[in-house]
């Protein structure tokens, strides 16, 4: 007898984890594989904050903490938005998550229902759409591209049944940000509409020129952070909201019984996270000296960029000249170079299959080498 099998798991795959896994495959002709696929810091997290989880292990006996996060962290967190961004945050609006990915999981559950109609880029982290698809909630493309640095505006939601949003910038995988005149006109214009806001934060603290701009603090407006990119804590599985008050107990309860609660001892690491400016500021070194060889080499070795990278360390590239099937592509480009690369299609289904993503959050000497390689494959 076949047993049944529910219908939520027949979602398309994060692509860049299948990418991961061939790319960790050991060459035949034993040359090291160069990974510009995946979006994860080669970096470890800060010292202070190793020390600190070490110190936890011995004195913290490490159980649950409430589902919202240790206080003092949640303290600490609202205290950095008025250190860096000058806007209050109450810390009793701020949720401690496991990873940004229950952030999304626990927004999308407290404010949309199934059926209801939600906003998204593409080209965009796709984690964002296939969440809303197995929650029932429809995920709508919204009409951006090259010329709006494929990032949604405040007119683009006109004439569009919405409930919500999702908005990121900067944004994954393009690197392109919104100015914030543009986000706070896009915030106004979904509080006017009664559309829910949601904004993906996760690479703030990793631009190159002006700084990101936050909607915390806007009325209704859902705030999504995460200590994974530019702390270096991918592992460490930790992330943060910062809600408005009527969503605040219907995550709590969400949080309750589907997660307990976040890692304690991640957490308890995390407190110090903030305080370790000199080496985060010395990542932003390296990853601004790799966009400028990557940003150079790529289009040399015939791979034009879709948008500047303002922030993140992503560039968008386009492959159309030579195919229409970005999947195939990159399985050539790794097996002829040894260069890892993420097929555009992760990102979007239709446009995605004309483009390939690059990380340049790899080490500098990984960024000259993947130039020399691809500048010889595509000569």
């Amino acid at each position: 007898m076949t047993l049944k099998a529910g219908p939520r798991g027949d979602i398309p795959p994060f692509i860049v984890m299948d990418v991961m896994r061939a790319a960790a495959a050991p060459r035949r002709d034993g040359a090291e594989v160069l990974h510009l696929e995946v979006g994860q810091p080669s970096t470890a997290a800060p010292r202070r904050v190793i020390e600190a989880a070490q110190r936890a292990l011995v004195e913290d006996k490490l159980g649950y903490t409430v589902a919202l996060g240790l206080e003092e962290l949640r303290e600490r967190i609202a205290r950095h938005y008025a250190e860096t961004y000058g806007v209050h945050v109450d810390p009793g609006n701020v949720v401690v998550t496991t990873g940004s990915s229950g952030a999304f999981l626990l927004a999308f559950l407290a404010s949309f229902a199934a059926g209801d109609r939600v906003g998204v880029t593409a080209p965009g982290y796709p984690a964002v759409r296939h969440i809303l698809t197995v929650l029932g909630i429809e995920a709508v493309a919204l009409p951006v591209d090259a010329a709006t640095r494929f990032q949604p505006t405040a007119t683009m939601i006109e004439g569009l049944a919405l409930d919500g949003v999702v908005v990121a910038s900067p944004a994954n995988p393009t690197g392109s940000m919104i100015a914030k005149a543009g986000l706070v006109a896009l915030a106004q214009r979904c509080r006017e509409r009664g559309i829910r806001l949601v904004s993906d934060e996760i690479y703030h603290g990793l631009t190159y020129g002006e700084p990101a701009w936050t909607v915390a603090g806007i009325d209704g407006a859902i705030t999504i952070n995460s200590f994974s990119k530019t702390y270096s804590m991918t592992g460490w599985r930790l992330g943060w909201m910062v809600l408005p008050d009527d969503l605040v107990r219907p995550v709590e309860c969400l949080a309750q019984n589907l997660f307990i609660s976040p890692p304690s001892l991640s957490q308890r690491a995390a407190l110090v996270a903030f305080d370790c400016q000199d080496e985060l500021a010395a990542n932003l070194d390296r990853y601004r000296r790799n966009r400028d060889i990557l940003g150079e080499g790529l289009p040399d070795a015939g791979f034009p960029i879709l948008c500047p990278a303002e922030g993140a360390f992503y560039f968008y590239a386009d492959v159309s000249r030579w195919t229409e099937d970005s999947v195939t592509f990159c399985q050539r480009m790794l097996a002829d170079t040894g260069v890892a690369a993420t097929p555009g299609v992760d990102f979007d289904a239709e446009g995605g299959r004309r483009t390939v993503r690059f990380s340049f959050s790899g080490s500098t000497a990984t960024m000259v080498a993947a130039v020399a390689r691809l500048k010889a494959w595509r000569k």
